[in-house]
C-alpha cells in the first residue's frame, strides 16, 4: 500500500473500532461469555488448520536465519492452542467486572459516591513473534468489554490472520459485532506509526516486543501507552536456604524456555552458600548447555570445579574464558549485568547478603519478575518489599510471571509501569474507573 492507502485503511480500521466498542462496552456479560466458549472450541476444532498456516511461518523464519529462540516463539503446537482454548474457558468462568460499582460511601452532604468500572474503549496493540497473543489480546478484550486493534509481526503473519478470523467467527456466533477485533492485514510498517496517532479513535497503546519497538512507540505515540520492556529477571539464592529448592527454582527458572519474557537472566548467590550451591547448579547448567557469565568469586569456584588452562578461540591463554565438551564459563563484562539473553546465558555474582542483592536488582533489572530463594521470613519480607519490579516471588520460579499462571486467564503483556496497570495485565488492566454520585435531591450549599 502507498501512504494515502495506509493512511485511509488506518482511519477505517479505527472508526470501525470506535463503532464496535459502544456495543461491546453494553454487551451482557452472558454474551461475552458465549463468544469466549465458543472461541475456545474453534481453537480445538482447527488445530490441523491452524498448524498448517503456523508452518509457512516456521519455514519462512527459518529461511530467513532466525535464531532458534525466535523461532520457537512462532510456533503454535497443539500445546500452545489447548493453552489458549483454556484461557478463553477461563476468562468466561471469571466475574464480569464491568460495571461493578466499589467504595460507595455517604458523604456529610447526602450525596454517595464510590468508582464504577468501565471498559478503556479501543486498544491498539502491536506485537512481536508469538501468535498466541492474538488470542490473549482478543479474549481479554472480548471479557473487558473493549474493541482492539491487534498488529502482529510479519514474521506470523499468517498464523495471526488464520487466529483472527476464528475471532471474528466466534463474535459473530455470539451475536457480537466482528469489528470488535480487528487483524492488521499488512505487514507494512506505516501503520504502526499511524496507529499511534489516533487519538479519535485509539484510547490506549500495548506495545509488546523488542526494547527497540517499545522505546520508538513510547516515543513517538500520541496515545496512553502501557509499556511491556525486556524481562531481564533474576533469582537470588540466599542464605540460609535450601540447595535442592534452590538448584530446582532456578533450573526452572532459566532452562524451562529461554526465549520468554520472564526466564531468569540473571544468578545471584550469597557468599554463605556459594560453594555448597553453585557446583550443583553449574553442573546443571553444563548438561544443558548454558553459558556461565561469572563475576570473579563466582569464575574461582568454577575453575576449581573444571581446574585447566583455559584457552581463547585462537588457543591463547586468557582468564576470561574456559570451557570443556560440558560446561561454558566466562567473566561477566559490565554490559552483561543488564542484558535480556533470550539464549541459553546466564550472568552469575556473588553477593554478601540481601541487601547486596536488592541493590544490584533494582540497579540493573528492568523491573519486570525477581525471586528469592530462602529459609529466612525476614529476608523474605524485606526482598518483597524492597525490590521494585512489578512481580516478586519467594521460593518459585520467576516462570510463573504469566496472566494464565496468576489466574487472570490471560494477559496482554506484563506492564513494568507503575501506572494504571503493573505486572501480567489481564481484564482490570484494560478498565479505568469512573466516579458515580448518588444523590436524593441534595444541592451544594
Amino acid at each position: 500500500m502507498n501512504t494515502p492507502d495506509i493512511t485511509d485503511y488506518t482511519q477505517t480500521l479505527g472508526s470501525q473500532a470506535k463503532v464496535a466498542s459502544a456495543l461491546m462496552a453494553r454487551a451482557q456479560a452472558a454474551i461475552k461469555n458465549k463468544a469466549l466458549k465458543a472461541l475456545a472450541n474453534l481453537l480445538r476444532d482447527n488445530v490441523q488448520a491452524l498448524q498448517t498456516e503456523n508452518a509457512k511461518d516456521i519455514a519462512r523464519a527459518e529461511g530467513a536465519g532466525l535464531t532458534a529462540p525466535m523461532v520457537d516463539r512462532l510456533k503454535l503446537t497443539p500445546k500452545v492452542i489447548e493453552t489458549c482454548a483454556k484461557g478463553c474457558e477461563q476468562l468466561a468462568a471469571m466475574p464480569d467486572v464491568i460495571g461493578e460499582i466499589t467504595g460507595m460511601r455517604e458523604q456529610p452532604s447526602g450525596i454517595r459516591v464510590g468508582q464504577m468500572r468501565v471498559p478503556i474503549g479501543v486498544f491498539g496493540m502491536i506485537f512481536e513473534s508469538r501468535p498466541n497473543v492474538t488470542i490473549e489480546a482478543a479474549s481479554l478484550s472480548i471479557k473487558s468489554g473493549n474493541a482492539c486493534i491487534l498488529r502482529g509481526g510479519s514474521e506470523a503473519i499468517d498464523s495471526n490472520k488464520a487466529l483472527a478470523r476464528l475471532v471474528q467467527q466466534a463474535l459473530q456466533e455470539a451475536g457480537l459485532p466482528q469489528d470488535a477485533v480487528q487483524l492488521v492485514q499488512t505487514i507494512d510498517r506505516a501503520v504502526v506509526g499511524q496507529l499511534i496517532a489516533m487519538p479519535q479513535y485509539v484510547d490506549v497503546i500495548i506495545p509488546r516486543g523488542g526494547k527497540g519497538l517499545i522505546e520508538r512507540i513510547s516515543a513517538e505515540a500520541k496515545v496512553p501507552v502501557i509499556k511491556h520492556l525486556d524481562g531481564n529477571c533474576h533469582v537470588y539464592v540466599d542464605d540460609p536456604c535450601d540447595i535442592a529448592m534452590a538448584v530446582k527454582v532456578v533450573d526452572n527458572a532459566k532452562t524451562n524456555k529461554y526465549s520468554p519474557c520472564n526466564a531468569a537472566e540473571g544468578l545471584l548467590v550469597a557468599r554463605g552458600v556459594a560453594q555448597a550451591f553453585l557446583p550443583k547448579i553449574a553442573a546443571v547448567f553444563a548438561a544443558k548447555g548454558v553459558e556461565m557469565r561469572c563475576d570473579p568469586d563466582a569464575f574461582a569456584i568454577l575453575k576449581e570445579i573444571w581446574p585447566f588452562a583455559p584457552v581463547d578461540k585462537a588457543g591463547t591463554a586468557t582468564d576470561s574464558v574456559a570451557s570443556d565438551a560440558t560446561a561454558t564459563y566466562t567473566l561477566a563484562q559490565e554490559s552483561d549485568w543488564y542484558e535480556e539473553y533470550l539464549a541459553p546465558i546466564i550472568s552469575i555474582k556473588l553477593v554478601d547478603g540481601v541487601g547486596e542483592a536488592i541493590a544490584h536488582i533494582n540497579h540493573y533489572s528492568s523491573h519486570h519478575t525477581d525471586a528469592i530463594v530462602t529459609r529466612d521470613h525476614l529476608h523474605a519480607q524485606r526482598f518483597l518489599r524492597e525490590v521494585d519490579s512489578s512481580s516478586v516471588m519467594v521460593n518459585t520460579s520467576t516462570r510463573f510471571a504469566d496472566g494464565f499462571e496468576y489466574g487472570l486467564g490471560a494477559e496482554i503483556g506484563i506492564s513494568t509501569d507503575k501506572f494504571h496497570a503493573r505486572g501480567p495485565v489481564g481484564i482490570e488492566g484494560l478498565t479505568s474507573l469512573k466516579y458515580v454520585v448518588l444523590g436524593n435531591g441534595e444541592v451544594r450549599a
